[in-house]
């Protein structure tokens, strides 16, 4: 039976290649070329957020506080959490690795992609990890630091509107106007002395 077998193995082998000759090649697949975007000294080498994307990245990061601040009330049945325990998801979420976020060019423009932005391009090379996951960390911490734990906890209770104007808008906000999409306008000269 074994001899049979192999032989049957053999001559399926032996026939089989010629199949392709008969039938052709099968169609190939149109190709297509994304490129990674090109980054700029600062992009690549600067432990800051570029400016650029610090709008995108304060978006991130009121995402991902708002997701966690929500999961925990929803480990609480929805209601509000202790100082302590605000404090400690606040300080997790900054601390979270942050590597589902990355850079990619949509429209000849370099974006902060990942969770909770917008505009995301399903065919476009996305540079993650490398300076961004710390950059991110950092300016969360940042902002805690700047605004406070109850104010932004105070902020998520409202609403995740709130949240996002209170990190991202306003006067001093990382989307307050002439910052969001372009370079910010020039600062006015002052008087040396």
């Amino acid at each position: 039976m074994r001899p049979a077998l192999a032989a049957w193995l053999a001559l399926g082998l032996l026939v089989g290649t010629g199949a392709e000759e008969m039938c052709g090649d099968p169609p190939s697949a149109p190709s297509h070329s994304i490129p990674a975007p090109q980054l700029s000294p600062e992009e690549r080498l600067s432990p800051h957020m570029p400016e650029a994307l610090r709008c995108d990245a304060c978006h991130a990061i009121a995402f991902q506080i708002e997701e966690q601040l929500r999961r925990a009330e929803g480990k609480r049945g929805r209601k509000a959490l202790s100082e302590s325990d605000y404090v400690e998801v606040l300080e997790r979420s900054c601390s979270q690795g942050w590597e589902s976020y990355g850079v990619q060019e949509l429209d000849g423009e370099k974006r902060l992609a990942g969770p909770g932005l917008p505009g995301q391009e399903p065919m476009s090379v996305m540079v993650t990890g490398g300076p961004w996951p710390s950059r991110l960390s950092k300016m969360c911490h940042g902002y805690v630091g700047e605004r406070g734990e109850a104010q932004i906890y105070g902020a998520h209770r409202r609403g995740p509107a709130a949240l996002r104007d209170l990190l991202c808008h306003g006067d001093k906000g990382a989307c307050a106007h002439g910052k969001a999409g372009g370079p910010a306008p020039p600062k006015a000269l002052q008087n040396e002395l």
